[in-house]
């Protein structure tokens, strides 16, 4: 049970790092100079169960049902983890704009990567992953109050 914990509490850190990287990405969507030099890029944070894919970690519990209580069992790969932020390699949008400062001698602009709707959509359901984790985090503690106040 108190391995719920640490799945859930992972779960929503990862998810504040991820709505925090989608704001960041809102945020910049008119950023058309960085100090690496040309428009701001997209960004996205690659989130894993436990460094491993998802068939490796199917496999893995599909073998160990049911779960063992053994306390020596390593639970560090439970959980999900933010492996790394990486940068969207898509090219930017070139809009006409010649009255610009960074606009090219052909009077065109390049602007981050960014879509608004893909940003939205993603903050929709990172905000509704971390609320369904932080609810999940509710159960298991109401679960382990319950079962401390059995023996009264």
């Amino acid at each position: 049970m108190l391995n719920s914990f640490d799945v859930t509490g992972s779960a929503l850190t990862a998810g504040r790092l991820r709505l925090d990287v989608i704001a960041n990405n809102i945020a910049n969507v008119e950023t058309t100079r960085t100090s690496e030099g040309g428009p701001y890029q997209r960004r996205s944070v690659v989130l894993q169960n436990g460094g491993d894919d998802f068939s490796s970690i199917f496999r893995r519990e599909i073998d160990r049902l049911p779960l063992s209580a053994n306390p020596t069992t390593n639970n560090s790969s439970r959980g999900v983890q933010a492996n790394r932020i990486t940068r969207d390699s898509s090219p930017p949008e070139m809009r006409y704009d010649p009255d610009h400062p960074d606009a090219n001698e052909d009077g065109y602009v390049a602007y981050p990567n960014v879509d608004l709707v893909r940003e939205m959509t993603d903050l929709l359901m990172a905000n509704r992953a971390y609320s369904a984790n932080s609810s999940a985090f509710d159960v298991t503690k109401n679960m382990v109050h319950s079962t401390n106040n059995l023996g009264r």
